[in-house]
């Protein structure tokens, strides 16, 4: 290929990216619901018209953008290309063919350009409510959760489906929210349509084919070149959590070759009747991010690179849940999926790979102003009506030479949403947001620190709070002689205990206690540089009786 086409190429990857980017940045600035607004949970991403991911946004998460890169596939199988016309838009939030659960809703948009299809724009949030039960893992099927929509036209030539909105309103509690999130995610689409036409008017294109070939193809290769870095052979990995009820285990087998990375999942838990179940598209999201992590981070995410990583688990297990089981909370185990693959590379390449992190999501999901168990009915008419998701985690494993991140979403990537913009919002009140001291677990590098989070409903009405938490029974383990994170713990003002999974209720006056587990530690503790504990003693990180017991710091004196 001629110099002047390699940069000319390389020119409209710069524009793709700039492209969708803007396309993830509309829906932020569009959306109604905080989720996305605030806390960026969301992905966008452009697409060749057979339905390969060429581009994503930066803005994102991976367990949305990985699990796209294989839904517009399934749209394209019930509506081909060729069936399609401008102003359609499709739209579905059927875990099996989107990103996972029920309340994400994915849109796809057709872009034509001088009358032939030249490209398919995707998005995808995660609305506020979708009906069912509600927010935690209590739904033993599908049928539980929340309203399901198959594959379907939301949007039929410049035509609104009304009858589509009108069903979608009627089953959720918040539906000025949902509209206002349908619609954005149709503005967010348009947006990248347009933008798309502009950069093929501006380098005289007829289609985006052959960048898009050669985008995907040096993907590829660039993702094969990194893997082949990496010593071949095949190594285990296993990890016990939680689970509802009992402990689950998950197991790895990865082995490194010269044509890529696979990832078998076999001996891993079978399904459960409890909403933490994980489709088969959510495990490869996360099993090829916690790769990527590690190996070929500097390659474009596209259909070319995650090609190179293949996964499998056999169906009915945990990972590869079977139809109609309920999934609603499966990022609690779809997350844990970086932290197994770490295991496993951490035996090819030791002292290179950080120690396993809180991982899964803490977010303080509550509800009120609805009939509660156990409270007079009449008594909630004249009680606000509310549903709030705080994004909230614990801390990230300690890294090669560093630290680990303390209240940082790993491997989400979700921003926090701002107490202000919760308690606008909602009767709730947060008393108290501060690091949890000693959570972080010891190392020559320690464990990211997980946090404490006080909350309550300011009118002293009783709420439902909507548990998906692990790491309570089993913490995060440290590596290379560090020493585990400390475990999750969720109380009352009063004393009493909650369970990590399931719907619960806040008394009125009682206060919401929430210990974030910490990350674990990576090396021996006592070769920690005596500085730097003193500095986290001074900080509060760590207590001065972690400093003697834990780090041995008058032996090193």
């Amino acid at each position: 290929m001629m110099t002047q086409d390699v940069i000319q190429h390389q020119v409209i990857w710069n524009r793709l990216i700039s492209v969708v980017e803007e396309q993830a940045q509309a829906l932020i600035r569009t959306a109604f619901g905080t989720s996305t607004r605030e806390a960026g949970d969301l992905s966008a991403g452009v697409f060749l018209p057979d339905g390969r991911m060429v581009a994503q946004a930066v803005t994102g998460t991976p367990g949305h953008v990985n699990s796209m890169a294989d839904s517009v596939l399934h749209f394209l199988d019930v509506f081909p290309i060729e069936t399609l016309k401008p102003g359609d838009v499709l739209v579905t939030n059927d875990p099996w063919k989107g990103t996972g659960h029920l309340y994400d809703i994915v849109m796809v948009t057709p872009v034509f350009y001088h009358g032939n299809p030249i490209a398919l724009f995707a998005s995808t949030l995660h609305v506020v409510d979708i009906g069912g039960l509600g927010p935690g893992p209590d739904g033993r099927q599908i049928y539980h959760e929340g309203l399901f929509l198959p594959i379907m036209k939301f949007i039929h030539g410049g035509e609104l489906d009304n009858n589509v909105l009108s069903i979608v309103k009627a089953n959720v509690r918040e539906p000025e929210q949902v509209e206002g999130d349908f619609f954005a995610l149709v503005a967010c689409n348009d947006v990248g349509a347009r933008r798309l036409v502009s950069v093929l008017d501006e380098f005289g294109l007829a289609d985006l084919l052959d960048a898009g070939e050669y985008i995907l193809d040096h993907s590829r290769q660039a993702m094969l070149t990194a893997v082949r870095e990496w010593p071949r052979g095949t190594w285990d990995a296993e990890m016990w959590i939680d689970g509802y009820g009992e402990p689950l285990l998950l197991k790895a087998r990865l082995t490194v070759s010269h044509e890529g990375i696979d990832v078998d999942y076999t001996g891993t838990s079978g399904f459960v009747a409890k909403g933490i179940n994980v489709v088969k598209a959510y495990t490869d999201a996360y099993t090829s991010f916690g790769i990527r992590c590690l190996i070929g981070s500097d390659v474009p995410n596209n259909s070319g690179s995650l090609g190179v990583i293949r996964v499998s688990a056999p169906e009915g297990s945990i990972l590869n849940a079977p139809y109609p089981a309920a999934v609603t909370s499966r990022h609690i185990i779809g997350q844990m999926l970086p932290d197994v693959v770490f295991g496993c590379l951490r035996q090819a390449r030791p002292g290179d790979v950080p120690a396993e992190g809180s991982s899964c999501l803490w977010n303080i999901q509550l509800s009120g102003g609805h009939v509660l168990p156990g409270y007079d009915a009449q008594s909630f008419l004249s009680q606000p009506r509310f549903s709030i998701t705080s994004f909230s985690t614990g801390g990230t494993g300690a890294r090669p030479h560093l630290d680990g991140l303390s209240t940082t979403s790993f491997p989400s990537g979700v921003r926090n949403v701002s107490l202000e913009i919760l308690e606008s919002i909602s009767p709730v009140v947060f008393w108290r947001k501060e690091y949890r001291t000693d959570s972080g677990g010891a190392g020559q590098q320690r464990g990211g620190l997980g946090q404490i989070i006080e909350v309550s409903h300011g009118q002293n009405a009783p709420m439902a709070l909507g548990a998906a938490w692990d790491r309570i029974d089993f913490p995060a383990r440290g590596a290379e002689g560090g020493s585990a994170g400390a475990p999750g713990r969720v109380r009352l003002s009063t004393g009493e205990i909650l369970s990590g999974k399931g719907q619960q209720i806040i008394p009125p006056g009682a206060h919401l206690i929430v210990e974030t587990p910490g990350g674990g530690g990576l090396g021996v503790p006592a070769e920690r540089a005596i500085t730097r504990i003193e500095r986290d003693v001074k900080n509060a990180l760590i207590s001065a009786s972690s400093a003697l017991h834990d780090y041995s710091l008058k032996n090193n004196e």
